[in-house]
């Protein structure tokens, strides 16, 4: 890049984000408290459309920043995308698995960052690492939340970014893996919808990012998707994956940990949940839920052995 790119910035407000509740919690929760208090009547009615005002204002200046936002062509830069995918053999699954472990077990970190810390440098990384491809720094809040009533829906989620407002919030403590969901979230923050893109965007911020925590994180993604393809969402067979692949005993609480933080599957809510979201993605041009582990363990399988990418992979 040259200085001039460097120097460009684009500047999203993300003013919902301050706010000391949820934006959207706020346009549903009003007229339900307003209710509550004072029972049913015109001020329920004055309170919420004041909260979606103010939602529908913030939402709308966001839009308005993005426009000048450079996105990243990921078939032009990195061979791969959502519809060009190389199909990852089990067989090389495995050997991947066997080769990160060790590198996990050489590099293992227990230092933890608090929240709002992780939160910033996971920012400053993916806005360096997007802009070392368009050229432009996507200037956005690193604000999280931990409580949004998105929560109530689905207990199994991990955490959740309002595409309109931005708002992100994170709902568990998911260990090693915290600096990987907000950087997923981050990334959706930047105008990045789709979920692979956001998958694959966190992992290669936090894999180039110098920093001993957040390359773990990203690691720890990979080999943790990794294994959940091998166990084809069975459980029991991903318990013997993680017992058998050679990781220590802290990386191998982690990984069964965020199975189960990440949910089960096997609850009827989940169960629901789940198809209804992977129908979501679809309907927007997406794979499916699957864009979380297959898709995005494809996308690095066909971008680190391909010739198409003007883009050098970094060591796994």
């Amino acid at each position: 890049m040259t200085a001039d790119e460097v120097g460009q910035e684009v500047r999203i407000s993300n003013r919902a984000t301050y706010w000391p509740v949820a934006p959207i919690d706020l346009v549903v929760g009003a007229p339900i408290l307003a209710r509550l208090l004072i029972g049913a009547g015109p001020v329920g009615t004055v309170l919420q459309a004041v909260a979606l005002g103010l939602y529908a204002g913030s939402a709308l200046r966001d839009w308005r920043d993005r426009q000048a936002i450079k996105r990243i062509d990921f078939r032009r830069e990195f061979g791969a995308d959502v519809d060009h995918l190389v199909p990852m053999p089990r067989q090389a699954y495995v050997s991947q698995v066997h080769r990160l472990a060790p590198r996990l077990n050489d590099e293992f970190t227990r230092n933890r960052l608090s929240r709002r810390e992780t939160a910033a440098r996971v920012d400053r990384h993916l806005t360096r690492y997007i802009a070392s491809i368009t050229g432009q720094r996507v200037r956005t809040s690193a604000e999280v939340r931990d409580f949004s009533l998105a929560r109530l829906a689905w207990p199994s989620a991990l955490g959740v970014c309002d595409i309109l407002s931005g708002d992100v919030a994170i709902f568990k403590d998911t260990g090693l893996f915290e600096p990987h969901v907000i950087a997923h979230e981050f990334s959706h923050r930047k105008g990045y919808w789709k979920e692979l893109h956001a998958q694959v965007l966190a992992y290669l911020a936090l894999t180039t990012s110098g920093d001993p925590v957040l390359r773990q994180a990203a690691r720890c993604e990979r080999v943790y998707r990794s294994l959940r393809v091998l166990a084809d969402q069975d459980v029991s067979a991903f318990r013997g994956l993680v017992e058998g692949c050679g990781l220590r005993f802290e990386l191998r609480r982690a990984m069964l940990e965020h199975r189960v933080a990440g949910g089960t599957g096997t609850s009827g809510m989940d169960i629901a949940m789940r198809r209804l979201y992977d129908k979501r993605m679809r309907f927007t041009g997406q794979n499916g839920i699957s864009d979380y582990d297959v898709g995005f363990t494809s996308f690095l399988h066909t971008f680190e052995n391909g010739s198409a990418a003007r883009q050098t992979p970094p060591e796994p």
